[in-house]
């Protein structure tokens, strides 16, 4: 057991010179240790003195360690800016109606079966002339005239039974 404690104390001294040449070799490169120890120095010095906002010591020498009370920044100006500069500008422009107009519920379908709508279009007139030329060919209707006159009534009725 003696042995363990002599062999600690060794190590322990072993330690400490280890420490003292680090230290030296600290103080040998240069300011930046001088600059942290001024730095410690300050900080503990200014620790030391109690600094007072709102109790005002009745004690002469502690008087020196009031700190002045501060005067509240001025910021109605700051504020009148800020909420000018977040008013929106009004811009008028030109209003497209037809992209305000909502559109009416089956617009899309309208869309989608005017072509077909065309094309039954054109092939009611062909048949509607095919009507026609059958009937100047079969001599029933002697005037193109009459014929014409019967094959617009035919049409309308049947757009009427639509």
């Amino acid at each position: 057991m003696a042995d363990k404690v002599g062999s600690l104390q060794e190590a322990a001294l072993k330690r400490k010179e280890k420490l003292k040449l680090l230290r030296q070799k600290r103080e040998a490169e240069g300011d930046e240790t001088s600059a942290e120890k001024r730095f410690a120095q300050s900080s503990e010095e200014e620790s030391s003195k109690p600094l007072f906002r709102n109790y005002k010591p009745a004690d002469e020498s502690l008087k020196e360690n009031i700190i002045e009370e501060s005067k509240p920044i001025e910021v109605e100006d700051k504020v009148s800016e800020q909420l000018e500069a977040g008013k929106p500008t009004v811009i008028v422009e030109e209003v497209d109606l037809v992209n305000l107009a909502p559109r009416k519920p089956d617009w899309d379908l309208k869309r989608d079966v005017a072509k077909k709508l065309e094309k039954l279009e054109r092939r009611t007139q062909r048949a509607i002339a095919e009507l026609i030329r059958e009937r100047l060919q079969v001599g029933k209707v002697q005037d193109l005239a009459e014929a014409v006159t019967a094959g617009s009534e035919a049409t309308e009725k049947a757009y009427d039974s639509d």
